[in-house]
């Protein structure tokens, strides 16, 4: 690795297990593997997968996550190489560098992007991927501090079992967000905490995790006050109110809140939008209790409505949270792109992680 990045030719194949609906494969002893093809592979031809050679990118952020990717990646390389995935690499250096990584891999003409790491690089990838006319699937490793998007999706943070699906090559057509110039994949906001989570120094969050969003949260709230904007939502109209936040979501998963966007979904070309009238500190809490169980939609200080184009503006000054980055500042209008990107899944619609968790198992 030079320059913060890592190209990876060819990769030896790796003894390992596979697992497959939840269920492990047998091991190299049990099935009498001689360094073949593998179990993998055979698991793959059974079950009718294109062996092919793929050619993959994957761009990681060497510190998301507690630094959990530079441990992992061998493994990784190996096991994808092992499931027919040719995967050289590109190890972000700074700010929006996912963003031309991903863009290049376009143009070089790669067979799927691999996204490794947390939140804010997932929303640099589809940076560079959404405004081209072809786009490639998106494979998504969730390897960072937040991983909101892969949850709400059903992908897995083990890492075994997320790249398990990439090779599955089983793919689902999403919406994106578009915000003026800029995408989004999960969630866009503005207001009162909202600059929350890209305030948090990537230093601290390295080292403390999730913790370091608490303490930002809590030195911010000394600044909780409303902002008065004007809305224009297609299908419901316009109106001026005072506001603590607003939030325009793609999924239900929003900052570790699973059931803030109950109606969202993330191939109806639609955004829930959630918005929090002015209120005291007090009645923020309230209100955020209510959200932790799914009970906030019918509070009186709470609007909720779904629309595929939403214009908000103000006279103040107001940043915006785009995938937990800085997004600008409005004025902005909001744009459901319906369809916009392909992404690997589950074929059964929910992780085998959570099958396990379901019955109780930690992985």
């Amino acid at each position: 690795m030079a320059g913060g990045r890592a190209e990876t030719d060819s990769v030896p194949v790796r003894r390992g297990s596979f697992f497959s609906d939840g269920e492990q494969l047998e091991t190299d002893a049990e099935s009498g593997y001689n360094g073949g093809s593998g179990l993998l592979a055979d698991a793959m031809d059974e079950a009718g997968v294109d062996l092919a050679v793929k050619r993959a990118r994957l761009i990681y952020n060497p510190t998301s996550g507690r630094e959990e990717i530079r441990r992992r990646l061998p493994d990784i390389l190996q096991r994808l190489e092992q499931g027919g995935i040719e995967t050289s690499c590109h190890a972000t250096t700074g700010e929006g560098d996912a963003t031309g990584a991903a863009s290049e891999a376009i143009e070089r003409g790669f067979d799927m992007i691999i996204a490794a790491g947390g939140d804010g690089t997932l929303y640099e990838v589809i940076n560079g991927m959404a405004q081209h006319e072809k786009r490639p699937p998106l494979g998504i490793l969730p390897l960072g501090t937040t991983n909101d998007f892969a949850r709400a999706v059903g992908i897995p943070k083990h890492w075994e079992y997320a790249v398990d699906l990439i090779i599955g090559q089983y793919k689902r057509t999403i919406d994106l967000g578009k915000a003026n110039d800029r995408y989004f994949i999960n969630i866009a906001g503005g207001g009162s905490l909202t600059e929350l989570s890209y305030e948090v120094p990537s230093k601290l969050k390295t080292m403390i995790g999730q913790l370091a969003y608490y303490m930002k949260g809590i030195e911010k709230m000394v600044n909780f006050r409303p902002t008065r904007v004007r809305i224009d939502a297609e299908g419901v109209g316009e109106f001026e109110e005072k506001i603590m936040m607003f939030l325009i979501c793609n999924s239900n998963s929003v900052g570790g809140f699973e059931r803030l966007a109950p109606e969202a979904s993330i191939d109806d070309g639609l955004f829930e939008v959630i918005i929090l009238k002015k209120c005291n500190l007090a009645d923020f809490l309230r209100v955020a209790t209510l959200a932790l169980r799914g009970e906030h939609l019918n509070d009186p200080l709470v609007m909720h409505f779904r629309s595929r184009r939403i214009t908000v503006t103000t006279e103040d000054h107001v940043q915006l949270n785009l995938d937990g980055e800085y997004g600008g500042t409005l004025p902005c209008t909001f744009t459901a792109l319906k369809g916009h990107l392909e992404i690997f899944v589950d074929e059964h619609g929910i992780a085998s992680y959570r099958k396990r968790l379901i019955a109780g198992t930690q992985l």
